[in-house]
């Protein structure tokens, strides 16, 4: 990572931890802390779709998974929340491996459709299964976290908590993405093909990314519902799901910080729409349709275009040929290739 890379970062943290002291509203507290949650399920599916290229419309089946495996543990057998939350994050990923791994041999829009019926039968579980879920009513009542003497118990202590797990997260993703495990993902999302010639074991990666996926969205289930207090069925539907890959989409479908930044104005840009009342709609759908249509790359993508376009060029070296800095090794005189 660059210097500077580096510096922009570390800039754009401290930002974000001095938030809390700045607003001190609860309603745009709640939203941030939403944003975050929702930035770290399309972190998961970022793993799944943008470094593996299988797509996935089951990623807010896996929320609901995380979140009322915690819901049900803390408030029916009265788990502390942090060993409930790591029973979701658990139980989210099991349940990753057993999708992932009957639909190895599906892709492109065979998968697309063999998890939205995952995910529409996850939900009339959610609904069905009244003794566990209760119903459509949904389970009050969760706990909140505590660290210590500490109580996350209004949106601003807990703002910090999920600040906490998005940078783990994107740091986890990062690491992923620049070792051998990343490599090989990103081999099969290019040519699952030529990466199994090549000695990489496609079927095992693929699970991976399945279990990642699901791992990620589980844990922002569980903090999504220690959060808000309350869940439903009506959150984790199959609608939902498409917001989670509009949102990678948007911010860059193979991008760290892409997912974050998609996550984040999707998640702020309803609310500010809201003054036009019915026809807000019509309009927030315009814009993301308008900014997938002109910037097929994402936000991250235009950013970096922007960036190479406005940067300042290096000067040729005095005495150096015309464009002999732009080939190493390349005659200047013929256009020939090297030997």
């Amino acid at each position: 990572m660059s210097g500077n890379r580096a510096l922009w970062i570390a800039a754009v943290i401290a930002v974000a931890a001095l938030l809390p002291v700045f607003v001190h509203s609860d309603y745009i507290l709640t939203l941030l802390d939403l944003a975050g949650i929702y930035a770290i399920a399309v972190m998961g599916l970022g793993i799944l779709l943008g470094f593996t290229g299988q797509m996935s419309l089951a990623q807010a089946a896996f929320l609901g998974i995380g979140a009322y495996t915690s819901a049900w543990f803390t408030t029916h057998l009265a788990w502390p929340v942090w060993p409930a939350m790591a029973a979701a994050v658990v139980l989210s990923a099991l349940v990753g491996l057993a999708v992932g791994y009957p639909c190895l041999r599906l892709s492109g829009h065979y998968l697309a459709l063999a998890t939205i019926g995952f995910g529409i039968i996850a939900q009339l579980v959610l609904i069905n299964w009244k003794s566990v879920t209760n119903g459509s009513d949904g389970i009050t009542g969760i706990p909140p976290p505590q660290i210590g003497p500490w109580v996350l118990d209004t949106y601003g202590k807990y703002y910090y908590l999920v600040l906490a797990a998005v940078l783990v997260c994107a740091y986890v993703a990062w690491r992923i993405k620049t070792t051998r495990v990343g490599r090989a993902l990103h081999a099969i999302r290019e040519n699952e093909i030529a990466a199994r010639a090549t000695g990489i074991d496609a079927t095992r990666y693929k699970i991976i990314a399945f279990v990642l996926a699901g791992a990620y969205a589980g844990l922002a289930g569980s903090l999504l519902a220690h959060d808000i207090k309350f869940i439903s069925p009506d959150s984790y539907s199959f609608d939902q799901s498409v917001v989670f890959l509009v949102m990678l989409i948007l911010g860059g479908s193979s991008s760290i910080s892409g997912a974050i930044i998609g996550a984040v104005l999707l998640t702020m840009l309803p609310e500010v729409l809201r003054p036009l009342k019915s026809s807000y709609i019509m309009v927030y759908g315009a814009a993301v349709i308008a900014m997938i249509v002109f910037m097929p790359q994402g936000l991250v993508g235009l950013f970096a275009a922007l960036r190479t376009r406005f940067e300042p060029r290096t000067p040729p070296r005095a005495g150096a040929p015309v464009g002999a800095h732009s080939a190493p090794g390349t005659s200047v005189a013929s256009g020939a290739e090297p030997a």
